[in-house]
């Protein structure tokens, strides 16, 4: 009896050490589930575009929605993904003053309303940086309050010096995109006439067509020279004006521009030019170059001075109550694109509204893809 019993036992034994030992060595593969093997993977870019928003009297349209938007990219709706008032976004502004000669003459009232501005305009969060447009960029304020900010506009002292309004313009927008916290509208105003002509590049342009010439420069006469010259710069203006534009895309900044030249820009080539970069910047972000019909103030007339003073700070003031509306209607649409474009691709953009009505709406014509 004890002799079966342990025969038993060792049976018993020796079947759950081989059932053991079977499942080890050979396991039961896992019922294949190809919904757990796949990947999917989507790659996306958030698209930030102010969009300013007015109705017929200038007057901001407030109280919009995403459903209220529509955005097309290369011709191709886009899924609205969220829309942020502009009273619920704070503003970065960057405010540059040109301060070579050719804005002498209405100088000191620009400073006076355009520190006033800021100061209405300007809410406790939002933040301003102060640059003069002279022979190379300068910050006179950095980004602080709109006290701050418009004590430092009256320190500003007008000069004869050259401009380099594109380096400048540059300057701005880089720092802005590196010194602005995320979430945050920003704006570029530009009170000058948009010459050129100190900015590195241009500069080098000159200076390289100069050493191509060598020794043939000398017998030039003036006139030649002069349209030599003016070639070279109006060839580098195009090849900045591209440069300094993508550089404000990608910042997602807005530009705006008053020229204080008045009509006088048509005097010349140069100035034509000049306002055409303001104007080309502005259409581009979604902004808006203003050209006021300035009137002389330099007359043999005092009588007469003193009237077109009088019309002249009446136009300013209307102006940059103007901007102050832009900026008060001024959403932020955001999207999210999924589609294949390389790098530094240049994406065509058209934004309006479902409803149009008789509304104006204001936004970048497009954006450089940053992967």
């Amino acid at each position: 009896m004890k002799r079966r019993h342990l025969v038993f036992i060792s049976a018993l034994i020796f079947a759950l050490t081989f059932s053991v030992f079977a499942q080890t060595t050979q396991p039961t593969p896992p019922p294949n589930n190809a919904e757990d093997d796949e990947v999917i993977k989507i790659d996306s870019r958030l698209v930030v575009v102010p969009v300013s928003v007015l109705d017929r009297n200038g007057q901001p349209v407030l109280g919009l929605k995403a459903q209220d938007f529509r955005v097309l990219e290369e011709n191709k709706a886009q899924e609205i993904a969220q829309v942020s008032d502009a009273d619920k976004v704070p503003l970065e502004i960057a405010l540059l003053f040109d301060i070579s000669a050719t804005t002498n003459p209405m100088f000191e009232f620009e400073q006076e309303i355009a520190a006033k501005f800021l100061q209405e305009v300007m809410r406790s969060d939002d933040r301003a940086t102060i640059f003069t447009v002279g022979e190379r960029p300068v910050i006179v304020q950095a980004r602080d309050s709109a006290e701050k900010s418009a004590i430092a506009i009256k320190t500003i002292q007008p000069t004869k010096q050259f401009t380099a309004f594109f380096d400048t313009v540059s300057a701005a927008s880089d720092y802005l995109q590196k010194n602005s916290p995320t979430g945050r509208r920003k704006v570029i105003i530009v009170i000058s006439d948009g010459e050129d002509t100190n900015s590195d590049r241009i500069r080098q342009a000159i200076d390289n067509g100069y050493r191509k010439l060598g020794e043939k420069i000398n017998t030039l006469d003036s006139k030649k020279l002069y349209e030599f010259t003016r070639a070279n710069r109006d060839a580098a203006n195009d090849k900045e004006l591209n440069r300094v534009m993508q550089t404000l895309q990608n910042t997602d900044a807005v530009f705006y521009s008053i020229n204080p030249a008045g009509n006088s820009f048509q005097l010349n080539k140069v100035s034509i030019k000049g306002q055409n970069n303001l104007q080309k910047f502005a259409d581009e972000t979604g902004g808006t170059a203003f050209l006021p019909k300035i009137l002389p103030i330099n007359l043999k007339d005092n009588s007469q001075n003193s009237q077109n003073k009088r019309t002249n700070q009446e136009l300013l003031v209307k102006i940059f109550r103007q901007l102050a509306n832009e900026l008060q209607a001024q959403y932020l649409v955001q999207y999210y694109s999924n589609a294949d474009f390389p790098q530094n691709k240049y994406v065509k953009l058209n934004v309006g509204l479902a409803n149009p009505r008789n509304f104006r709406v204001r936004a970048r014509q497009g954006y450089f893809v940053k992967n």
